[in-house]
């Protein structure tokens, strides 16, 4: 299961988006629970915003029950997932993502496009009401992949199509089991192992 990912480099063409945080700090170990960007489209212009990894429904009672995650084989069926796939699809920036293997002694992988490269999970978000504040909240949508689950991520056509709110639902679906995205990959040393730990050396290699 994709449980970490990092965001520490973005185009500037991506950092002039409107609702680009004046603050925003590179992030190399980003857990569920944690304040993410991500991208939406709202009439017409692509935007950005921050989001709590982990969906909250306005009708949730139990916060501790925020899904960080939702499966592309049965997002279109789980009452959780279903209305938000119409209606409230986003996009969920990263550089890579982190993925644990090892039936003993798990060791962390890094995955990437490419080094320098940017993706896109495809993501749901929702809106969660309190008092006279209105906050998001997101879950990425993944995929099968070998024993574990990926990100499902997108190329600039599926980005386009999945922020359209005009894509009809069997095109939706195609995207939904489209095949995975080829991605590099690297074995890394422990630090990453540590969910506090949020600087460059996440990445050592092993």
């Amino acid at each position: 299961m994709c449980g970490r990912y990092a965001l520490f480099r973005w185009s500037p063409a991506f950092a002039a988006l409107p609702g680009f945080p004046a603050d925003q700090q590179a992030q190399w170990n980003i857990s569920p629970g944690a304040s993410v960007l991500i991208q939406r489209q709202e009439q017409g212009q692509l935007t950005l915003a921050r989001a709590r990894w982990g969906l909250t429904p306005a009708w949730l009672t139990d916060l501790s029950r925020t899904p960080a995650h939702a499966r592309a084989e049965t997002l279109a069926e789980q009452p959780m997932f279903r209305e938000a796939l119409r209606l409230r699809r986003c996009l969920m920036p990263a550089n890579g993502f982190y993925e644990w293997r090892g039936s003993v002694r798990k060791r962390p992988y890094w995955l990437t496009p490419g080094e320098g490269s940017s993706l896109f999970f495809a993501a749901i978000w929702e809106a969660y009401p309190v008092q006279d504040q209105v906050w998001l909240s997101t879950a990425v949508v993944t995929q099968a992949a070998m024993n574990q689950r990926r990100p499902l991520i997108l190329d600039a056509a599926g980005q386009e199509a999945w922020l359209n709110p005009e894509t009809p639902m069997a095109q939706l679906y195609e995207l939904l089991a489209s095949s995975q995205a080829t991605l590099r990959e690297r074995v890394l040393a422990n630090f990453v192992n540590d969910p506090k730990l949020n600087g460059p050396e996440c990445l050592t290699p092993a």
